[in-house]
């Protein structure tokens, strides 16, 4: 099946997709796994603090100390309106998110994983950056998660080194969005 942009767009959270998003934190934790570009998604008590949590951090006067401003988006599949993935885009980049997070933090839920939905989402991820004119995007990831390397290559990403982080090896690519 071919996939294209009008089957995943990237929304605003909003209380409108409340149990959705709660079902989404749920897979993750059942799953015991990280909720990459999320922000905070896991440590949140409820829906509305973790939107005052995204508004707050979406801008430089309000956001946490040692955060850089970002937005977050849900990749939500437009045909039955399920939360896919969940992507945080920061405007910039500190010291560290230079050297272990990059400008992209995303993930797809595991019962919707190997459908080509990463790749769409980070397409759709890349265009959203495009319009902020973040044009060389940095993205970082597990060298152990191959099919997230594989996801950022299929996009333009190009390799720039490996760095370690603890017990991890993270790969850093760059992709340039300058036609």
């Amino acid at each position: 099946m071919e996939w294209n942009k009008t089957m995943i767009e990237l929304i605003e959270p909003s209380k409108e997709y409340e149990m959705e998003i709660l079902g989404y934190k749920s897979e993750f934790q059942v799953n015991s796994e990280n909720l990459h570009g999320s922000s905070g998604l896991k440590n949140a008590i409820n829906i509305d603090e973790w939107i005052s949590h995204i508004i707050k951090n979406s801008k430089d006067e309000t956001a946490k100390e040692g955060i850089v401003p970002s937005s977050t988006y849900l990749a939500v599949r437009l045909v039955d309106n399920k939360v896919i993935g969940m992507v945080n885009i920061r405007n910039y980049l500190n010291e560290y998110y230079l050297q272990f997070g990059g400008h992209i933090g995303y993930s797809v839920r595991k019962s919707e994983r190997n459908r080509g939905y990463g790749k769409q989402i980070l397409t759709n991820t890349l265009e959203k950056c495009k319009e902020r004119n973040i044009l060389k995007v940095l993205i970082t990831c597990d060298k152990n998660n191959i099919p997230s390397e594989k996801t950022i290559i299929s996009n333009g990403g190009i390799l720039e080194n490996e760095v370690k982080k603890g017990e991890n090896i993270i790969q850093r690519y760059w992709i340039s969005l300058r036609n």
